[in-house]
């Protein structure tokens, strides 16, 4: 017999702290015993409901007007729950991959004093547990809570959704509640409904395949069983950490070891081959007036991990290739005189890189040491590459199952949106899971087409030399043509990525441009929003006049005192593009190539990482990168 249900059961989002959304109908629901009566009591109004034979119940709250804190009385026959500190405003969902995961914290070199000692009660984040399910959809999250800014809890925001809140914050005092759902590494498919997903073939074996638990738990068993024997032999067989003297202590002798200057790729050297362990050391002087607070070591980004040691004391470790590392030093490690820098290198399984163009220094209040130049290196484990490691989190619908289904109650604003990386090597049909991403999400909520505003990929290609075809461009152009769905808004971010790093730092300005976007759907603000976007082009003989929207107060070519703009290339019928040249005719390119008499075909900016890309608008924001062809 089952064991009658007590009390109420709320969701973890209808919990201390939350934020409802504003003029807009907010539903609140729980779980009661079977056909109990519930009474809500908010804003002075009072509401009831009576479960249905599952105890399920919900009530319904209109016209809410932004303000607070509140308190919400919720009552059944037994139990009585308040709910405190209930603020009303404007919710946004997080959603995506890893850059719109980093937190503020990544974000430190450029922002850290303007984030340092940041508190707004009026900006909470909700952060959606990790969780995948291929079974279908899960009824309610398991866990979670909201949290307000501070200074403690800041660094831990995403820092897209943290910079995008402060800025319609700092311009409407309107309170800001952010869902964060975002997994790094994961793609469009994780994120659509089963259902969906069905009309993808390619999709079809693998969804049946991870609906087998004895698959799931069968591939993850075997791949953690394997990742620590790999990680327990490297340490075992590691000479740096079971010699007589361990290679990072301070008196280790190193005369022995071979010379290198870092930062370098290791590819081109005999290191390029190499997995296990490799030992770094070099030996820096500070004087002493630097020695004493707030020192931080700076050791750009490392590939594929460390574990960084100051004289014989371990100040920094992480364990994959993609956080920049530094690494702040307790008070006493760093000394006047000689100092001993060591790094173990871990290769996992790429080839090992200090990636270049970052920063090596030691940083303290009173200046800083350059730690680029020689150092001295030697092999230390010798492995076998490790294999990638399944993340079945990347898997098509699980993450959408259990981290944005259960949220469909939860009434909101719109999606800000950063995904597409892990979809660039194969991104044809991108177009058309983006949108599915859209629809689904927006079916999910029932709230109309609720704005969703989204980050076009930012420039990046860390091996300098362009691909013969760039499934980062592709992927931009298509994200470019899911802007024919209503209520869409697309942030470029050509010129503020790193061609060296994943994660651009400056997510401030990615978050700008997004706010731009909510500003004028939300606020109706007529302030231009974007940058330049492909209209349309005419044919003039050899010649292309293209045209734009979002053309603000003007086209301008950013840097160029002649109205040139750079990347543009054309094609004839055979589709052999070649470089063009490019200006600025009132409000339209005029674009042209001697190689080409009768061009049929343009693109701009068409590269991983397109470096002089210079078409803007007089406003500052940059042009789209775009493909398009004159049909026949």
């Amino acid at each position: 017999m089952e064991k009658q249900r007590k009390g109420i059961a709320l969701s973890p989002l209808i919990s201390d702290g939350m934020v409802l959304q504003r003029h807009s109908p907010v539903r609140i629901w729980g779980t009661v015993a079977p056909f109990g009566k519930v009474n809500v009591t908010f804003l002075g109004k009072e509401y009831q409901a009576e479960a249905n034979k599952s105890g399920k119940w919900e009530i319904l709250l209109e016209n809410l007007n932004p303000g607070g804190p509140h308190e919400m009385r919720i009552e059944s026959a037994d139990t009585v729950k308040m709910i405190k500190d209930i603020l009303i405003g404007d919710v946004w969902v997080l959603g995506g991959q890893s850059n719109m995961q980093i937190p503020v914290s990544r974000t430190l070199d450029l922002f850290e004093d303007e984030v340092s000692g940041a508190e707004c009660s009026q900006i909470r984040k909700f952060s959606v547990p990790q969780m995948y399910d291929f079974h279908g959809p899960v009824d309610e999250l398991c866990d979670g809570n909201w949290v307000s800014v501070t200074p403690e809890t800041v660094y831990d925001f995403s820092a897209i959704g943290y910079f995008f809140a402060q800025n319609i914050y700092d311009t409407y005092k309107v309170p800001i509640g952010l869902i964060h759902t975002a997994i790094g590494g994961t793609p469009a498919e994780a994120w659509i409904s089963e259902p969906t997903l069905l009309k993808f073939d390619r999709f079809k074996e693998l969804l049946t395949l991870c609906k087998d638990d004895n698959y799931v738990n069968g591939v993850k068993q075997k791949e953690e069983t394997r990742n620590n024997t790999w990680y327990h032999e490297l340490f075992e067989t590691d000479p740096g950490l079971n010699g007589d003297t361990l290679w990072y202590k301070e008196e280790f002798n190193d005369t022995d070891w071979k010379d290198i200057d870092i930062p370098t790729s290791f590819r081109g050297t005999e290191l390029e081959t190499h997995r296990g362990s490799v030992w770094f050391r070099k030996e820096f002087y500070a004087s002493e007036d630097m020695v004493g607070e707030n020192a931080k070591l700076y050791l750009g980004t490392i590939i594929d991990g460390d574990d960084t040691y100051l004289n014989g004391e371990k100040v920094g470790s992480t364990g994959y290739q993609y956080p920049p590392r530094r690494y702040k030093l307790s008070e006493g490690i760093l000394k006047p005189g000689k100092n001993v820098l060591t790094v173990r290198v871990i290769l996992t399984e790429n080839v090992g890189a200090f990636i270049t163009d970052m920063p090596y220094k030691l940083k303290t209040d009173r200046g800083e040491i350059s730690l680029s130049g020689p150092w001295r290196y030697k092999l230390g484990a010798v492995m076998r590459a490790l294999p990638p490691t399944t993340f079945f989190q990347y898997m098509p619908s699980g993450v959408y199952n259990n981290m944005i289904y259960p949220l469909r109650k939860y009434s909101i604003q719109g999606v800000l949106w950063y995904q597409g990386e892990s979809n660039t090597g194969n991104p044809e049909d991108y177009k058309e899971l983006f949108e599915a991403v859209i629809k689904d999400w927006r079916a999910n909520w029932g709230l109309g087409d609720i704005p969703f505003l989204y980050v076009q990929l930012a420039n990046f290609c860390p091996w300098k030399q362009e691909p013969e075809v760039s499934g980062w461009a592709i992927l931009r152009d298509k994200q470019r043509r899911a802007l024919a769905l209503p209520g869409t808004g697309m942030a470029v971010t050509i010129d503020v990525g790193q061609y060296n790093d994943l994660h651009p730092w400056n997510k401030k300005t990615v978050a700008e441009r997004l706010a731009f976007w909510a500003r004028n759907m939300i606020f109706n603000e007529n302030l231009e929003c974007s940058g330049p976007l492909y209209d349309h082009m005419e044919s003039e003989g050899d010649q292309l006049r293209i045209y734009f929207t979002h053309i603000g107060s003007g086209l301008i070519a950013k840097g160029s005192d002649d109205k040139s703009v750079k990347t543009f290339s054309i094609c004839g019928p055979d589709g052999n593009y070649v470089e063009a040249n490019a200006i600025i005719e009132g409000d339209t390119v005029l674009v042209s190539s001697n190689e080409i008499i009768a061009p049929v075909g343009i693109r701009y900016a068409w590269a991983d990482n397109p470096e002089g890309a210079n078409l803007y608008n007089k406003e500052g924001f940059p042009a789209s990168p775009f493909s398009a062809h004159i049909e026949s």
